[in-house]
């Protein structure tokens, strides 16, 4: 809101941080108000006045400060989906005029909430270079004068797919953290899936954009099982009665309700991968060569090495390691700091019983892992290599 109102990300950061700060020294005399959020929004914008005066003359700087009456400001209590400000900040950040790169960056930072260390490390980029990156794209809102709003119907096409990307971003980092002491962030990557929800409503029918819904939701249903105690449970381990099968329900529903009229994207391609998971009762009922041909059409579509990876675990089940092992050839140098490739080399080595190549490639996924739970999870599976164990693959 405050951005929104100041039409500045810097200075909403530091009278909010102002506001915060006067927050901790009075509210334990005086006793926290009936409406905290309006309250801290009330002192920032004062902050936010004051600092523009210092800055120049009060002629120049108050109309800085007044609300677009064609926007509005929503009540703090106002629960209408389409005037929720984090997805009216998320068009705002994924403006054609900043790179891609920044779109989801900004949104990252601003809606998510991530550090800048986190957002650098999913992007694999030195801290600094992500800082610089963020300073320059709100310069370039700025200087641009970006509205804070979501598009009308014919700058939609335009804006969309970044800001699925985004949305998706942000629910990869809470379904698989980046780094830290949990794998699952999941009050992220339900955030992720509320902003789905929400633009979902806001420009229905789009096929993508329900896909990518009901992947989330399909992803997220097993979010209970995927660690337990502590520890990472491999997909054919985990107890599939405690997976939320009111949202798998939800999740295919949205997948049928909305089939596409032309060639699937990339989100309905991970979704029905997702679905082909979610329906099996049992491990031994997965539809791997199913599973192996979508990937296979999703790597045709997007390219990416991080797909082929994918790919490869699907078609060692169907074809066995040997091939799979053959698809991971030539990835070192599109994912270096990648830890999930070394590890999936070393469990198609293991599974060929070549346990000394498989040693070296668990050292290097072990050194790259970015959660205590995944090195853990490494370390235990090395250690029943190098101790010969008769211990089932992956």
């Amino acid at each position: 809101m405050l951005v929104r109102e100041l039409r500045s990300f810097e200075l909403a950061e530091d009278a909010l941080q102002d506001a915060f700060a006067a927050a901790a020294s009075r509210w334990p005399e005086d006793g926290i108000p009936d409406q905290p959020a309006g309250w801290l929004r009330a002192v920032a914008r004062r902050r936010a006045l004051d600092f523009r005066r210092r800055e120049a003359t009060r002629a120049r700087y108050l109309p800085l400060l007044a609300v677009d009456e064609t926007i509005g400001v929503p009540d703090l209590d106002d629960a209408a989906p389409i005037a929720d400000d984090r997805l009216q900040l998320i068009f705002t950040c994924c403006h054609p005029a900043v790179t891609v790169e920044a779109q989801v960056a900004l949104t990252l930072r601003y809606v998510a909430g991530l550090t800048t260390g986190e957002i650098a490390r999913l992007f694999l980029v030195p801290k600094t270079t992500m800082a610089a990156r963020l300073t320059r794209a709100k310069k370039k809102i700025a200087e641009a004068g970006i509205p804070f709003r979501v598009p009308d119907e014919a700058e939609l096409p335009s804006r969309i797919s970044s800001v699925l990307a985004t949305i998706y971003l942000i629910f990869t980092e809470g379904y698989r953290a980046t780094a830290g002491t949990e794998l699952i962030r999941e009050d992220l990557a339900a955030e992720a899936i509320r902003l789905g929800r929400l633009l979902h409503e806001l420009i229905r029918p789009e096929p993508e954009v329900a896909a990518l819904l009901a992947l989330m939701v399909l992803q997220h249903a097993r979010r209970h099982t995927r660690v337990v105690d502590g520890r990472l449970v491999r997909l054919a381990d985990q107890v599939r009665s405690r997976w939320r099968w009111d949202e798998i329900a939800e999740g295919l529903e949205v997948l049928d309700r909305h089939r596409p009229d032309g060639q699937p994207g990339r989100y309905r391609l991970q979704a029905l991968i997702a679905a082909a998971h979610a329906v099996a009762l049992h491990p031994d009922q997965t539809a791997w060569p199913a599973i192996a041909e979508l990937y296979e059409d999703l790597e045709r579509l997007t390219g990416s090495p991080v797909v082929r990876l994918n790919r490869a675990v699907a078609v060692a089940e169907t074809a066995g390691p040997e091939d799979a092992l053959a698809l991971l050839d030539g990835l070192d140098q599109h994912l270096p700091l990648n830890h999930q490739l070394h590890a999936t080399r070393a469990e198609l080595l293991r599974w060929m019983g070549r346990n000394a190549a498989a040693l070296p490639e668990y050292d290097r996924a072990i050194e790259l892992a970015g959660t205590e739970v995944e090195r853990n999870f490494l370390l235990a599976r090395r250690r029943e290599v190098e101790l010969d164990a008769d211990a089932p693959h992956v």
